[in-house]
């Protein structure tokens, strides 16, 4: 029989210290909640700060301004290199949430172009992942209000020039990038001094058709130029009626670019270069009639000019939605995205 000697201290405590390290490495590591601010005035560096929003349910709501700073919205500050003031881009992300590119590709191309970067997450923090699947888990109007809030806050930089920031969205988020140029929504928000974006980026984005679309007349939108980057192959948000949109926009009187990227699908600046087929994806057809005047909140039919009320605006909100969309990235398709932004930001933010 062997007899197996009973450990030494020094055994027995190297045993429970191996444990014990190996216990650690296993628990999962928590993030340091990021620090909660009012004011950028103390110069903050490179990191991830939290600040108030609201989470108005309608645009009447955003407009009447009594939706309650219930939520702290995450925003991820990056600085270009030098300590002279420097123009920025807020941007805001898609219905699919933060993704690897948006807090690395964009931020490193725009930093090396001279911008600052604060990239939002309006999901995390009110325990979303995706709206992909179901928009209303956070009302559009939400991201409205947090895209002033950023403003407000990046403003109070010392190395942010206020005059110059511009907001620059995808997807879903593209649709808060050209909604923010409408001058009902600005009025509504009574930031100081004037405060608005200097400029609006919507990339593949959101709203073109279905019931976010708005009757284009003169003094809708706001004179600040914008400019529509958008993939051809793109059959989540088509391209046609955000080139329709576009054009209604410039004939109204706002300085309008399109960019069309040949070949590229919806979200073509994602690392993975798989195509993807998301067969839940609720979308509006590319050619749903439905226009909304933002001034009355009326909703017409565009095909005859009637009046879409009651059931007949519901059926018709039921007729224009469809299912199932691809994605793709591509990297040849980002690069050429990222020239044309850049590019147009250098314009337009130029002292």
């Amino acid at each position: 029989m062997i007899t197996i000697p009973k450990p030494t201290a020094a055994v027995t405590y190297a045993a429970t210290f191996m444990a014990f390290v190996a216990l650690a490495f296993a628990m999962p590591v928590r993030a340091q909640a990021p620090e909660v601010i009012t004011s950028f005035a103390s110069a903050q560096g490179n990191g991830s700060y939290a600040f108030a929003s609201s989470t108005p349910k309608t645009l009447l709501e955003l407009f009447g301004g009594k939706a309650p700073k219930d939520v702290n919205i995450v925003g991820h500050l990056f600085l270009p290199s030098g300590t002279d003031r420097a123009p920025a881009v807020v941007l805001v992300h898609g219905s699919g949430g933060v993704y690897p590119a948006y807090l690395d590709y964009w931020p490193k191309r725009l930093n090396a172009a001279g911008f600052a970067v604060f990239a939002l997450d309006l999901f995390g923090p009110r325990g979303v992942s995706s709206t992909a699947d179901d928009q209303t888990l956070v009302p559009s109007s939400a991201d409205l209000a947090d895209a002033f809030n950023a403003l407000a806050l990046l403003a109070t930089h010392p190395r942010v020039d206020p005059k110059r920031i511009a907001v620059m969205g995808f997807s879903r988020g593209g649709a808060v990038a050209w909604r923010s140029s409408l001058e009902r929504v600005i009025r509504s928000q009574k930031l100081p001094d004037g405060l608005r974006f200097a400029a609006h980026v919507p990339v593949y984005t959101g709203g073109c058709t279905g019931s976010q679309r708005v009757v284009v007349k003169p003094g809708v939108f706001a004179k600040e130029p914008m400019l529509f980057i958008h993939g051809d192959a793109d059959d989540y948000t088509p391209i046609e009626p955000c080139k329709s949109f576009a054009d209604e926009i410039r004939q109204a009187g706002t300085p309008v670019e399109f960019v069309v990227i040949p070949g590229a699908h919806h979200k073509f600046d994602a690392d993975d270069l798989r195509r993807h087929y998301n067969r839940s994806v609720v979308r509006s057809k590319a050619d749903c009639p439905i226009r909304v005047d933002i001034d009355t909140f009326a909703a017409y039919d565009s095909r005859s000019g009637a009046r879409l009320q009651g059931d007949a605006y519901r059926d018709m909100v039921k007729e224009c939605a469809a299912q199932g969309a691809n994605t793709e990235g591509n990297h040849r398709a980002r690069d050429k995205a990222a020239d044309a932004a850049v590019a147009f930001l250098k314009q337009t933010l130029a002292r």
